[in-house]
C-alpha cells in the first residue's frame, strides 16, 4: 500500500514525470484536458506525493494562497505537506482558461473546513513546462 492507501496494484505511473500515481486520482482529472504541469499539479494534490511537485515546478517558484507567498520548491513542498495534512482535501477541475498570460483552473475544493465543498481559481503562470507561480483564490 501506498501512503495513501491505494494498493500498489491500484497505481499508475504518470511516466512524464516518473512518480507513482493512485489509478482513483488518474481517472479523475482525464475529463477535461489540463496543461502537463498543471494535470500533474492536480494528481499530486489529490495523491498527497508531495516529494513529486518538483515534477511540475520550476525550483524559484512560487505559491500564494490564504494571504502568504511561498518561494521555491523546498518552500512549496513544506506548504503542501500543511495544507494537506490541515485540510485533507481533494481537488476536482470543472473548467479551465487562458487570461492574460495565465492558466486560471476553476476547481472544486473538498476537505475538513466550514462550507466545503467549494469552487476555487487557480491561477498558473507557466514556462518551460514548469509552474512558475501559483495564486490560489
Amino acid at each position: 500500500m501506498s501512503a495513501f492507501g491505494a494498493k500498489k496494484a491500484d497505481m499508475s505511473w504518470c511516466t512524464a514525470y516518473r512518480v507513482r500515481i493512485p489509478a482513483e486520482v488518474e481517472r479523475v482529472t482525464m475529463s477535461i484536458h489540463l496543461p502537463p504541469p498543471v494535470d500533474l499539479y492536480v494528481k499530486i494534490e489529490n495523491s498527497g506525493e508531495v516529494d513529486a511537485l518538483s515534477g511540475c515546478f520550476a525550483l524559484d517558484a512560487t505559491v500564494h494562497d490564504e494571504g502568504h507567498t511561498y518561494r521555491g520548491l523546498a518552500a512549496i513542498k513544506k506548504w503542501k505537506a500543511g495544507t494537506k495534512k490541515k485540510y485533507g482535501h481533494t481537488i476536482h477541475p470543472l473548467e479551465i482558461t487562458d487570461r492574460g498570460g495565465q492558466t486560471v483552473l476553476k476547481a472544486a475544493l473538498t476537505g475538513n473546513f466550514p462550507g466545503s465543498p467549494i469552487t476555487v481559481e487557480l491561477s498558473f503562470v507557466l514556462e518551460s513546462g514548469k509552474i512558475i507561480s501559483l495564486e490560489i483564490h
